[in-house]
């Protein structure tokens, strides 16, 4: 009988360090537009979306690592992806880790697993333990205008929580200001000047760069876009670091994590996984 109950102990305390070796270390909240069609100047519009390899790879070294990710859009759509990053470019030529990333994106962003801004907010925001925002132009839409988003952005400020975003992605961070709506549509008109409480003011950080802009935008057959995110990012005042264009770069300032360009995504994933760790 001893034997057994030993047996059925020892059962118990495999089972419990089994769950515990299962459980997550933490939540992140994965931010991403709901739109996706670019406007650009004079009215037309350039189809748009998140960059596979910019959420995709992030998001499965955070999975690795123990973390469980939430996704969101501002209206709890389904999100996605700008079909320009569907390339292997992206993923050092190797176009079956590109299918093994899209595979990990698709079972992230099923209809019945993306929430919408009201609904995390309301829900409390004190259970993640960090935020982070892949690239693409997406974000110019509806993101760095999106007063929920400061409403976000702030709160994870205020706690010292890892705030990352790569890419396109840091413009998203102009939500948290005075009045975000008023300032996008000014950078629009580039009629505007220092950002007005915005909470990164003086802050480190780095953005798809006008160099790799301009190359973006030479693509568009002519037309332009509305504004350049990199001086929308130095007007606003923020602290702009740059490396040469298209390679990889990452700059980490307090809370706030952010990559260059679509080729900085393994850096951004280590120092998010970093910083998180250090919590």
């Amino acid at each position: 009988m001893k034997a057994l109950f030993k047996v059925l102990l020892s059962t118990v305390a495999l089972s419990l360090s089994t769950l515990a070796a299962a459980a997550p270390k933490g939540e992140v909240l994965v931010v991403l537009s709901s739109e996706t069609a670019l406007p650009l100047r004079d009215g037309k519009t350039f189809p748009s979306g998140y960059y596979l390899n910019e959420f995709g790879v992030p998001a499965d070294a955070l999975q690795r690592a123990g973390y469980r990710l939430t996704v969101v859009t501002p209206r709890g759509n389904r999100p996605q992806a700008d079909q320009r990053s569907v390339d292997p470019q992206y993923f050092r030529g190797d176009a079956q880790e590109m299918k093994r990333i899209a595979g990990v994106v698709d079972q992230l962003t099923q209809p019945n697993q993306v929430h919408s801004l009201p609904e995390v907010i309301k829900g409390g925001l004190d259970r993640y333990a960090a935020v982070f925002i892949p690239g693409g132009h997406a974000p110019m839409i509806d993101l760095a205008n999106n007063p929920l988003v400061g409403q976000v952005l702030r709160h994870f400020h205020a706690q010292g929580k890892p705030t990352a975003a790569i890419c396109h992605g840091p413009i998203t961070l102009l939500a948290a200001q005075d009045d975000p709506q008023g300032y996008e549509q000014a950078l629009g008109e580039a009629n505007t000047g220092p950002a007005r409480n915005w909470i990164y003011s003086g802050y480190r950080m780095t953005i798809f760069a006008d160099a790799e802009e301009a190359v973006f935008e030479a693509s568009l057959n002519g037309d332009k876009l509305r504004y350049y995110p990199a001086r929308a990012m130095a007007t606003a005042g923020g602290d702009m670091r740059f490396a040469k264009a298209w390679e990889p770069h990452v700059v980490v300032d307090r809370e706030l994590i952010t990559g260059q360009n679509p080729f900085s995504d393994q850096a951004l994933a280590q120092a998010l996984i970093a910083a998180l760790a250090k919590r």
